[in-house]
């Protein structure tokens, strides 16, 4: 379910198919930089509710499903 969230997030902010932002996918992959990771966690949390304070480097969605799912 989380998983499905933050896919959906990442797709319409790269404004790309869904169905390329997989769990293995890495940022630079998707062209992801610095910035667009600040405003994807902005987003996520907003659509999430929730409040991330990102203290650590993530290279993958995966990584990011599992930092998020550690502060929920």
């Amino acid at each position: 379910m989380l998983f499905e969230k933050i896919q959906e997030v990442v797709a319409q902010h790269l404004d790309c198919e869904i169905e390329e932002v997989k769990r293995e996918s890495t940022f630079e992959s998707l062209g992801i930089d610095s910035l667009d990771s600040v405003e994807l966690v902005m987003e996520l949390e907003e659509s999430l509710g929730i409040q991330l304070d990102l203290d650590k480097d993530l290279e993958t969605i995966d990584e990011l499903v599992k930092f998020v799912e550690e502060r929920m």
